[in-house]
């Protein structure tokens, strides 16, 4: 794996690991009464913290993007011999 194609993997990780983790630590609203639709909330969180999801995200990516390259590097799963077998 090239340089190049290390960077397009981790940021495509990065990319779905931020929205698996976006929804964590919200909460519902607890008073229902100011909700125009039954079941809706009503906006954003009062709190996101995006910057301890941001810097949770790129940790997680990292830790993912780490465990790719090893796989690919180890020859584990050759996606060479893979495509040579097909033929």
């Amino acid at each position: 794996m090239n340089w190049f194609a290390g960077l397009v993997v981790y940021s495509l990780t990065w990319w779905v690991v931020l929205f698996a983790i976006l929804p964590l630590g919200i909460r519902q609203d607890d008073d229902p009464s100011g909700q125009d639709i039954l079941g809706q909330d009503k906006g954003a969180p009062a709190n996101p913290r995006m910057g301890w999801k941001f810097f949770t995200t790129t940790w997680v990516a990292a830790i993912i993007w780490l465990a790719i390259y090893t796989l690919i590097h180890s020859d584990l799963i050759s996606f060479r011999a893979m495509a040579a077998h097909m033929n």
